[in-house]
């Protein structure tokens, strides 16, 4: 009956320095990669860790062997943390709560720079002679080269081209040189 119990004394101290060496190894696996990750993270890591270890690796059992193959497996582990987090683009996601909500008006400034623009241009198109005006109201119209040239009396539709580059030419010279301020 001694037998026996030496046995079970063997068998439950055993287990309770395969527990303790269990419990060391997970604080090294939790320490290491809380100094990456939330500890909360860290905790999920070091149990994947610990359940791999269990699954494919029961055969090894001396700590000289499990701490390089837990630290190993932790790494291979955040790799692919890393690499899920870029294909689903988590690394680059703001909390929408921080975000501004987008106002459906036209923004201020923009408003501003087009009617001032505007200002310019029907000031730049009134100083222009009669010809000029008459060609860009029928483009404004949607009329193609060919129906100005019609409605002109022009015989070539190059010449309507020239009028054209030349109406457009003074304008932005009257402009100022360029379109926008």
């Amino acid at each position: 009956m001694k037998e026996k119990a030496t046995t079970g004394e063997q068998i439950s101290g055993s287990l309770a320095a395969s527990e303790e060496l269990l419990c060391r190894l997970r604080e090294r696996i939790v320490g290491f990669a809380a100094s990456r990750y939330s500890r909360e993270a860290a905790e999920d890591l070091a149990q994947e860790v610990l359940m791999v270890l269990h699954d494919k690796y029961s055969h090894v059992t001396k700590v000289e062997e499990l701490l390089p193959l837990s630290l190993q497996i932790l790494r291979f582990k955040i790799v692919t943390l890393h690499r899920k987090a870029g294909v689903r683009r988590e690394a680059a996601d703001v909390p929408v709560d921080g975000l501004p909500l987008p106002s459906g008006d036209p923004d201020p400034e923009r408003l501003f720079v087009r009617k001032e623009m505007l200002t310019r241009l029907h000031a730049a198109v009134a100083r222009m002679g009669a010809r000029c005006r008459q060609i860009f109201q029928m483009k404004l119209e949607g009329r193609t080269f060919e129906e100005i040239r019609v409605s002109m009396g022009v015989k070539a539709i190059n010449t309507i081209y020239t009028w054209d580059f030349r109406c457009r030419k003074e304008l932005l010279e009257r402009m100022g040189g360029r379109w926008e301020k």
